[in-house]
């Protein structure tokens, strides 16, 4: 399972769960493995995410500092007003700093925001990071 994104197409990650330590140590390896390629147009989904801390946060940022370096786009979709993303990214005063796909327009500058409405180039990555243990299985 190693993804990555047909040229012209877009990745959509979809993480679930906790989005904390535990799973960033799973998921840090795996995403820098999308962000690595040239021109990556990256769409994460955070909409069934329950809890991000810090280090979530940071992984969020790594992967879009990457995205950007090699000419990609990394945009965020399913921040809703009140989930735990939107919350922290808010708190932190980072909201602008990440572009963020409306879910209910589904946004028309550039495909589908969950993959279902277009882009025939678009690779699905779902990466569960809940279960008991706090562990994440990618």
């Amino acid at each position: 399972m190693g993804p990555s994104s047909a040229a012209g197409g877009t990745t959509v990650l979809e993480l679930r769960g906790e989005l904390d330590i535990l799973a960033v140590s799973v998921l840090s390896d795996r995403l820098d493995e999308i962000t690595g390629t040239q021109g990556t147009d990256l769409v994460v989904d955070v909409r069934a995410v329950t809890f991000i801390d810090c280090a979530g946060l940071s992984l969020l940022s790594r992967a879009r500092y990457r995205t950007r370096q090699r000419g990609g786009r990394l945009r965020l979709t399913g921040v809703c007003g009140g989930g735990s993303v939107a919350r922290l990214l808010r708190m932190t005063g980072l909201t602008g700093s990440f572009e963020i796909l409306s879910d209910e327009t589904g946004d028309d500058d550039g495909g589908g925001a969950a993959g279902s409405s277009g882009s025939p180039g678009s690779t699905a990555v779902t990466a569960t990071v809940t279960d008991a243990a706090g562990t994440a299985v990618a």
